[in-house]
């Protein structure tokens, strides 16, 4: 067989194959979770495809706000806001007011709307079954150093600007149970005294690295050895 023949064998076979795509259309049997085209919804599971979905919302505010109304009764709690700039040189776009999820929080927060959709799917998918995995309890309250901040990096004068200061990072210092008991992240994360616990927290950090573009805790550097920092910018840094 020359080659000529070849080729033009492997051009029918793939207009078949195109043929065949247009008329059964595969793409339709995928599960939403992993089709591209499917509306995105807070009670898909988060695979590489929703990290996509959730990652454009920050260029489309409404359909991000249509997310989170469309959640399940009882998952979420926030206020739209309009944009502002609460701090010269720090305007503030795509943001909510958080007053509580399927928790409390030690206080309410501003964070960016595709933020607060990717915390959602990750405290019901990942830290409450977690909580009850590893402590026998689910998480009531999240005690927390905020979101917001205008400033650079570590507060250098030369630093690139910090993920707060566009409300678009969390920073979580403690989760408080249902049964009473608080999980501190500065006194836990390495506590031979509650064993659990330590393996909870580092449970809750290596799966929120699925969810946030970056995740940075104790073992990162001193400065983060109380907390974790939680933040939409970026794709999977997680320290």
């Amino acid at each position: 067989m020359n080659f000529s023949r070849v080729r033009f064998l492997k051009w029918v076979l793939l207009i078949l194959l195109v043929i065949a795509a247009v008329v059964h259309k595969p793409w339709d049997y995928l599960p939403p979770e992993w089709s591209p085209w499917a509306p995105l919804s807070i009670s898909h599971e988060m695979t590489q495809v929703t990290r996509w979905k959730v990652a454009q919302l920050q260029e489309s505010p409404d359909h991000c706000l249509a997310v989170l109304e469309a959640a399940p009764e009882g998952w979420v709690d926030y206020l739209n806001l309009e944009d502002y700039t609460p701090v010269q040189g720090c305007p503030l776009t795509n943001v909510v007011r958080v007053r509580a999820s399927g928790l409390g929080f030690s206080s309410p927060f501003t964070v960016t709307c595709p933020m607060l959709v990717a915390w959602v799917m990750f405290e019901r998918q990942q830290l409450q079954p977690l909580a009850l995995a590893h402590l026998g309890s689910a998480v009531s309250r999240v005690d927390h150093f905020g979101s917001f901040a205008c400033r650079n990096i570590y507060s250098r004068e030369n630093a690139r600007r910090s993920q707060h200061a566009s409300a678009n990072a969390f920073d979580v210092a403690a989760f408080r149970l249902e049964d009473g008991e608080q999980v501190s992240v500065l006194r836990d994360w390495n506590n031979p005294q509650a064993p659990a616990k330590s393996t909870f927290l580092k449970a809750v950090h290596d799966s929120a690295c699925g969810y946030f573009g970056t995740v940075l805790g104790p073992d990162y550097n001193q400065p983060h050895e109380n907390h974790f920092h939680l933040d939409a910018n970026g794709f999977g840094f997680c320290r």
